[in-house]
């Protein structure tokens, strides 16, 4: 094989997210990514349908690639970098969008005396329509320009922050999970639509629509979150009755402890 810009270890639904978001921008060829997993599926996929050339092996992905995706399960992130290690390019930047894995782990889990350079990354699914939120935090190691090099994959299909390491599992508790807290609150309001005797297909559109036209408010509004409500919140009205029962059930509090649940988890996996 040849020399390639992107390798991807674990071809997952992340993976393929980004790898089409690259390809989209034209940031890079298929003929720039070699991809790597054990399952045929996605190694199909991958080949078939985004024409990036597959491997079984993890260390036959690392061998020829300047830059690393760690794009595997936290649980299987031990193995996965014992793999790698030996086989992965001296020069090679390492990007990690594992949850609760950190850098230094990861530094020092590549072992060998190395000083490898590592960035970690948060993304989330909507970057499969060009809409994701990602959040980067470099390594030890990590150049400015190795941050500005992952930068502009993510920034390829959405928008990009970049915090201290610190707060990625808060970032992952809020964007990395959130897009299923919002279609959670999507199953919930499509199932009262069909409860109230809409069909599923309109109540589907209904929701979606609502969601999308919110969702763009509140990206391109200056006004707080609470203030965009209060403006659709006649007293006396259906919106008003609708607020006030989720408030006399402390839909606050569950959202804001199911969300606290999902950091706690992140720093657990480090365990």
């Amino acid at each position: 094989m040849g020399l390639y810009e992107l390798g991807i270890i674990g071809a997952g639904n992340m993976a393929e997210a980004i790898a089409r978001g690259v390809i989209r921008a034209a940031l890079l060829r298929p003929d720039q990514i070699v991809a790597a997993d054990v399952a045929e599926g996605r190694r199909r996929l991958f080949t078939e349908q985004l024409g990036i050339k597959a491997v079984e092996a993890n260390a036959d992905a690392a061998r020829y690639a300047r830059s690393l995706l760690l794009s595997v399960k936290p649980q299987h992130m031990a193995d996965a970098l014992a793999t790698i290690g030996g086989a992965m390019r001296p020069d090679a930047l390492v990007i990690s969008i594992a949850a609760g894995i950190t850098t230094d782990v990861i530094e020092r889990s590549l072992g060998d005396g190395k000083k490898s350079r590592v960035v970690r990354a948060m993304p989330n699914t909507p970057m499969l329509v060009g809409e994701g939120m990602t959040a980067l935090a470099p390594g030890a190691n990590a150049t400015p320009d190795d941050l500005r090099r992952v930068r502009r994959i993510f920034e390829s299909a959405g928008a990009v922050i970049e915090v201290d390491e610190s707060l990625m599992d808060a970032v992952t508790a809020l964007s990395g999970s959130g897009p299923a807290y919002f279609f959670y609150l999507a199953e919930q309001m499509i199932a009262a639509g069909e409860q109230m005797g809409l069909s599923p297909e309109h109540a589907r559109t209904l929701v979606a629509r609502t969601a999308v036209g919110a969702a763009k408010m509140l990206a391109e509004s200056s006004d707080a979150p609470q203030d965009l409500r209060r403006k659709v919140t006649s007293p006396g009205g259906t919106t008003e009755a609708a607020i006030r029962h989720m408030e006399s059930n402390r839909l606050a509090d569950v959202v804001q402890e199911a969300v606290r649940a999902a950091e706690r988890r992140g720093k657990e996996l480090r365990k």
